[in-house]
């Protein structure tokens, strides 16, 4: 089903979707990849869940979406979607949206041994490919990108602020677009995917940025590693009030590190010696555009 919601007197195109008997997928504009589109995402998700129908459960925000889980014992489907207009009406214009944010600065260790390892477990297992030449995937990032050399790289995902769109796939994992100019990198990704990615590992895929939370699957191309950004044993106070580090709207900023620093680093965090520098630090999007 598809209805127009209005954000601050603009009609924005919203197609709402069965999910199940519990579920409904609401989506937002075209498929494209507009970080306002996941603006608005984040502003109405956190108005749903400020002023949540009868029967709700709980959401989770997509890039351009929101997967509602409610109970039918509890509502109807058509009176959900009722509230749920009501929630995107209330919504300003994207230009005007001022989101809740916070800025996580993390240090990172650029084409680490762990990252190498799974390079090189991948070729001699499951591929050798184009991106497996040399043990790492940093030069092929680099030619897919046309920059010339690997300083060139690191300075371009240093030099900007990674927008977390969403959460998922593993645990906390959050996707993340430059702030810069989102399509400014991009990268094609592993053709199978990996059988092993290590936990902490940050890899690029098209133009999004993943910090892989748990050894997993993967199939972005590895760029180097960072500290742990899942615990469900709450080892650094961080992780006290929930075992996911990073959320929707959060930004998240890379400083460079050597790898003998990070594995110091990563020490601290688990013997709860390290401080996450975490501030609270809205967004105005009108900054941004």
């Amino acid at each position: 089903m598809a209805r127009p919601a209005v954000a601050g007197g603009r009609a924005l195109k919203v197609s709402y979707r069965p999910a199940g008997d519990r579920y409904v997928l609401v989506e937002y504009g075209e498929a494209e990849l507009d970080l306002r589109l996941n603006f608005f995402v984040v502003r109405a998700f956190t108005g749903l869940t400020a002023d949540p129908p009868p029967g709700f459960v709980e959401a989770a925000p997509g890039f351009r979406s929101i997967l509602v889980h409610f109970d039918p014992a509890r509502t109807s489907r058509a009176a959900l979607l009722d509230h749920l207009a009501a929630v995107h009406e209330r919504q300003p214009e994207v230009s005007s949206l001022v989101l809740p944010s916070r800025r996580i600065s993390l240090p990172i260790a650029f084409d680490d041994s762990a990252t190498r390892r799974a390079v090189k477990l991948y070729a001699a297992t499951i591929r050798a490919a184009p991106y497996t030449e040399g043990g790492s995937n940093i030069d092929y990032i680099v030619a897919q990108n046309g920059l010339p050399d690997r300083e060139s790289l690191y300075a371009k995902l240093l030099g900007t602020e990674w927008w977390t769109a969403f959460t998922g796939f593993a645990p906390g994992l959050p996707f993340t677009f430059s702030l810069r100019a989102p399509t400014e990198l991009s990268v094609p990704k592993y053709n199978p995917t990996r059988a092993w990615t290590p936990e902490g590992a940050v890899g690029m895929g098209g133009p999004c940025l993943a910090v892989f939370p748990v050894d997993s699957l993967g199939s972005y191309q590895l760029v180097g590693r960072t500290v742990p950004i899942f615990d469900a044993l709450a080892r650094n106070d961080v992780f006290a009030e929930s075992p996911f580090l990073v959320r929707a709207g959060d930004r998240l900023r890379f400083f460079r590190v050597s790898e003998h620093e990070l594995t110091e680093i990563r020490r601290q965090v688990l013997e709860n010696r390290y401080r996450y520098d975490v501030v609270e630090e809205p967004f105005a999007v009108a900054g941004y555009l």
